[in-house]
């Protein structure tokens, strides 16, 4: 069974650390619920950080800090921005609780004080598996005030800076056999795809991070259900699924990636839905670390050291 213990961690003196012995995953209970480092044993942290918000609480307003965290979507201001800056509630989850990784795995749930504004609670279960560098993440929005809200799940990770993002296109159909669109694209009114850091395949989307550029974004109608990260021989996957029918936000879009000077996010986002009072949505990333993988700059590349790992 993974290892859960307190520990602390820049700055915070009260995080709890899970571990398996390969990886680990910290999450404070100072703030949040946020996950705050995933990587492996004595390696840097996967998630991107910012240093000088790393220990703090109590603010006034609403800060990135980095790592993953929970978010209630479509973005607007104040409800996206609702503070997170006070102490949330941990405890453990045995092995066999529902959304536990398959196999022996252990892990926490840490909940959130309702927000003041939108009354909605932010919970996270998080679950490591015994043997292998995978985690589930399940996130819960609880409606807890006295008015139905609508909104959907939004998971977002901060990634570390002067990595490349890597996202499956569909693949190919011929356009004799079909001849409507098979997925669709949100584009912000800063989205610039000549931007050099964009390389449009014909079967990946590479987006890369880089510290002398700023804003850009794209949202995707995203059916492959992964996505990675890949920075320093090191591999984040993320995955996710994508309910037809259903109506997400953003223009019908369940994954987003952002970047600008200091960060790179990978998000996935659940559908849209109408809580009434008392009533919970939830939404899964399941995500998978590897290292030792080779530099990703073709499409050639991701075919031979990314996928033979995705669809293992």
């Amino acid at each position: 069974m993974p290892t859960i213990e307190t520990v602390p961690y820049r700055g915070w003196k009260h995080n709890i650390r899970l571990t398996n012995g390969q990886v680990e995953l910290i999450v404070t209970q100072d703030v949040g619920p946020r996950i705050v480092r995933f990587g492996f044993i004595g390696a840097q942290n996967v998630f991107g950080e910012f240093p000088e918000q790393l220990g703090g609480a109590g603010e006034k307003e609403w800060m990135i800090r980095g790592g993953h965290r929970l978010w209630i979507a479509p973005e607007a201001k104040p409800k996206s921005y609702e503070l997170d800056n006070t102490p949330v509630a941990i405890r453990k989850i045995p092995a066999f609780a529902p959304g536990a990784t398959a196999g022996k795995s252990g892990g926490i749930c840490a909940a959130q004080v309702p927000g003041p504004l939108t009354r909605v609670q932010k919970t996270m279960d998080i679950t490591l598996a015994d043997h292998r560098n995978e985690v589930t993440v399940v996130h819960r929005l609880t409606n807890k005030g006295s008015r139905a809200i609508t909104l959907a799940p939004w998971a977002l990770t901060v990634m570390a800076k002067r990595g490349v993002a890597i996202i499956p296109l569909p693949k190919k159909i011929l356009h004799t056999d079909r001849l409507t669109p098979n997925q669709n694209w949100s584009i912000w009114g800063y989205t610039d795809f000549s931007d050099p850091r964009w390389t449009l395949g014909a079967r990946y989307i590479l987006f890369r991070q880089d510290p002398k550029r700023g804003p850009n974004k794209v949202g995707i109608a995203h059916r492959p259900g992964w996505i990675g990260y890949w920075r320093k021989e090191t591999l984040f996957v993320k995955r996710f699924v994508f309910q037809e029918g259903a109506t997400y936000p953003d223009n019908g879009v369940n994954f987003e990636t952002f970047a600008n000077e200091r960060l790179l996010e990978v998000e996935s986002l659940g559908p849209l839905v109408t809580l009434r009072p008392g009533q919970t949505v939830c939404h899964t990333e399941n995500w998978a670390l590897h290292r030792g993988v080779k530099a990703c700059r073709t499409e050639a590349d991701i075919d031979k050291y990314v996928a033979r790992l995705v669809t293992r």
